[in-house]
């Protein structure tokens, strides 16, 4: 089977950055992941994450998120930071984790343009409905991270795929992807 035509021709990479709340669990979790999908999809893409607080500014991952992805074979070096309306100039794609992170870029963004490239990370499962949350594990055990990985797992598969079927973005969303 060959490749995807996307991973095929030489494009920009698409960048990307996922927000959650504090950047120390979900997001850098997703990052991770997703780096992972993509390189082995050979699909040209970076990845970042950020938060919408700042307690955690400059903080590692949480040792939960650190110790789930090493089960699962993927490495991290994270610093965690704050997500700020300038950052919407350098990204095609912001991946949040739930409707308050969203609805918190949504009023930071400051073109139709740069809230267009705001969409809901689980979005792209391709196993459910729109409008799906993460989840945050921050308080939780074990189960809960493994929980989070496989959302954010098939959620990133999900992205690389509809990269290689449909090109890279914008690509429409629904109006409203906050509750």
């Amino acid at each position: 089977m060959s490749a995807p035509a996307f991973a095929q021709s030489p494009v920009d990479p698409v960048r990307v950055t996922c927000v959650c709340l504090g950047n120390i669990c979900r997001s850098p979790m997703a990052a991770a992941i997703l780096r992972e999908r993509a390189a082995a999809a050979g699909t040209p893409m970076t990845v970042t994450s950020a938060g919408t607080g700042t307690w955690h500014t400059g903080n590692p991952a949480h040792p939960a998120t650190v110790a789930e992805l090493a089960a699962r074979g993927i490495t991290i070096a994270h610093a965690a930071r704050t997500f700020r309306a300038a950052d919407f100039a350098e990204l095609d794609l912001v991946l949040a984790m739930d409707h308050a992170n969203a609805a918190h870029l949504e009023a930071l963004a400051p073109t139709p343009d740069a809230r267009a490239t705001i969409h809901l990370i689980r979005d792209f499962d391709p196993a459910g409905p729109r409008g799906r949350e993460v989840p945050d594990p921050y308080y939780g055990g074990p189960a809960d991270y493994r929980t989070v990985f496989d959302m954010l797992d098939a959620a990133c598969r999900g992205l690389v795929e509809r990269l290689a079927t449909e090109g890279p973005p914008p690509w429409a969303r629904p109006a409203e992807i906050h509750r």
